[in-house]
């Protein structure tokens, strides 16, 4: 803990953020991911550039409903997405592309800490998404 205050204060002090040293899932995807996907239900679906995160984690918890089994699919598949493996629905594809590879932007460790953060909070309770007429348990 001694460590990570001590980067964090010399990173202020080069003026390098202290989302750098960041460990907590909330914070590495404000960092990460929100830029393309964000956490709440759009205003206006025609500015978006990937999915709002509620939908993407309510197809992978119809897919993977252990968090285990949906972080490690998370994990892996944003260093090496493939259409074969999305779980979102064809028109989400097409309509926004493949997933770009985020190797070299985010490291392993930072995913899985992103990919449980997901899944413990999205969808949030009482979400109705649109699509194959499933749901996911949201509790």
């Amino acid at each position: 803990m001694k460590m990570k205050k001590l980067l964090t204060v010399l990173g202020i002090a080069l003026g390098v953020s202290p989302l750098v040293y960041a460990e907590d899932g909330a914070t590495l995807f404000k960092a990460k991911c929100a830029a393309c996907h964000q956490t709440s239900r759009p205003n206006e679906i025609s500015t978006l550039v990937a999915p709002p995160v509620m939908g993407v984690m309510r197809h992978v918890k119809m897919t993977y409903t252990a968090k285990e089994d949906a972080v490690k699919f998370i994990s892996t598949y944003v260093l090496n997405p493939q259409k074969s493996k999305a779980v979102c629905m064809p028109q989400k594809i097409k309509r926004f592309g493949l997933m770009p590879s985020q190797k070299g932007n985010v490291t392993q460790k930072e995913l899985e800490s992103i990919a449980s953060w997901m899944f413990d909070n999205f969808p949030q309770k009482g979400f109705m998404g649109k699509g194959h007429g499933k749901s996911c348990s949201v509790k």
